[in-house]
């Protein structure tokens, strides 16, 4: 296995998830980054908190998971964000968004430059620039980053917090299109395609933009993984869910990490898929490390793509 520790960044939202009987700090980047150390990786954290209680409690939730916050914000004027999250009976999740909040207001910063030119690989969504200010702090720093470095576009489409623009803006600032299949047909809407099929729709992406990969996750029945070399599709594992919270960003980071390494499609599809099923066996988004697991998930033998 490549034995470099590589410098990943999750840039977005930072906030506490509320369910009915407990609060969870959570949002993709905190998630990511948290399995990017597991794996191994310096996962750092690139997003903004209130200067609040809330804000407060989140450093210290933070603290214990040994996740590189020093890029974290502190937002002197707005509250550190909150989602209000409904679990329905097999566990899937659904989001009430609070508007607006610290990481609406990510800043454009000497620090943050710096980051950006040391980052081997970053993964940012489409939520996180619902609002103009961050949104233009996002394609700054993806302007920033070097020409090798790895750019994963994690869709995360959440209520109405997105856009023809910028999702086409940060489909063709991207190297790798991660999303599910409710978020792949809503691509395929916005973009007027005449794609009828996952495959096709996959294709069309990878042949219009300049993407080495397109992932569709397609939750208990696997990934389909699509690059210019060719096509994995893994059937999925039978896991015990407990909730799904965290589970896709678990996926993305476990992709980063054997993507970086060479892996091949089919490794890389294995890798992810143990790796976010693991994170929906277990309630929230960063449970405690399981080595078994972790060793599994890094130790699969790469192959040439």
């Amino acid at each position: 296995m490549d034995s470099k520790k590589y410098t990943i960044v999750g840039i977005g939202e930072l906030l506490w998830d509320l369910f009915p009987d407990k609060k969870q700090l959570g949002g993709a980047p905190a998630n990511f980054s948290y399995v990017t150390h597991l794996l191994g990786d310096t996962g750092i954290i690139a997003s903004r908190l209130g200067a609040d209680l809330l804000g407060d409690e989140a450093r210290k939730t933070l603290a214990p998971l040994q996740v590189d916050t020093s890029h974290v914000q502190t937002d002197p004027v707005h509250p550190t964000g909150t989602v209000v999250v409904h679990l329905a009976a097999d566990g899937q999740p659904s989001y009430e968004i609070i508007e607006p909040v610290a990481w609406d207001f990510l800043e454009w910063t000497p620090q943050w430059q710096a980051l950006a030119r040391h980052a081997d690989a970053v993964c940012f969504g489409s939520l996180s620039q619902r609002s103009r200010v961050s949104h233009e702090t996002v394609r700054t720093f993806l302007r920033w980053t070097e020409p090798t470095a790895l750019r994963v576009f994690d869709v995360t489409l959440r209520q109405n917090f997105y856009s023809r623009m910028v999702l086409e803006e940060s489909i063709r600032s991207a190297n790798i299109v991660k999303c599910n299949e409710e978020e792949l047909s809503t691509l395929v809407r916005l973009f007027g395609s005449s794609a009828k099929t996952i495959d096709q729709a996959a294709h069309a992406f990878l042949g219009a933009y300049d993407l080495e990969l397109v992932c569709v996750t397609r939750g208990e029945r696997g990934s389909n993984l699509y690059s210019r070399r060719g096509t994995d599709k893994h059937p999925g594992l039978s896991v015990k869910v407990a909730d799904t919270v965290g589970a896709g960003d678990a996926f993305a980071a476990a992709l980063v990490h054997h993507y970086l390494r060479g892996s091949s499609l089919k490794t890389i599809n294995e890798a992810a898929n143990q790796m976010g099923g693991w994170v929906a066996s277990q309630p929230g988004a960063t449970p405690p490390a399981d080595e078994e697991i972790l060793e599994r998930v890094r130790g699969t033998a790469p192959q040439t793509q």
